[in-house]
């Protein structure tokens, strides 16, 4: 019996110890896009060169769209604890639905993001319909 105890005991002082750890080192946590500025900076890490002119954040926090001087748009989302990003060009599929924009990049692996961009989501999406001009039909 005492060596059941000393092992339960000894299996929750390290299950202690590697909260602490983990805490310590700031592991996990609540990872959002919490302005514009670090927006711009994952766009930077993202895409080499990506200066964006404008840019919109989802009122979550968990994604971003972007475009540039050029009319390029970027898509960043969170992916774990780091954030990922894609052009958007005409493979893209753009859904407005309110204030929800939901833009899918046509790539699996990537899926699709649903942006909550309240009263600005109108104007963004038709900024990626013009990304489709000249797309050919199914």
């Amino acid at each position: 019996m005492t060596a059941e105890l000393l092992k339960l005991a000894g299996s929750i002082a390290a299950i202690l110890f590697i909260a602490w750890l983990a805490r310590f080192w700031k592991l996990g946590g609540d990872v959002r896009i919490r302005s514009e500025e670090q927006a711009r900076e994952i766009a930077q890490e993202t895409i080499c060169g990506f200066d964006p002119v404008e840019i919109v954040i989802d009122k979550a926090g968990m994604a971003a769209l972007l475009r540039d001087a050029d009319g390029r748009h970027l898509l960043v989302r969170r992916h774990g604890v780091q954030w990922v990003g894609r052009l958007l060009d005409h493979h893209n599929e753009a859904r407005l639905d309110q204030n929800f924009l939901t833009v899918g990049t046509g790539e699996k692996t990537f899926g699709s993001v649903t942006l909550d961009l309240g009263a600005r989501a109108p104007a963004w999406a038709a900024g990626l319909r013009h990304l489709n001009i000249g797309r050919p039909h199914a």
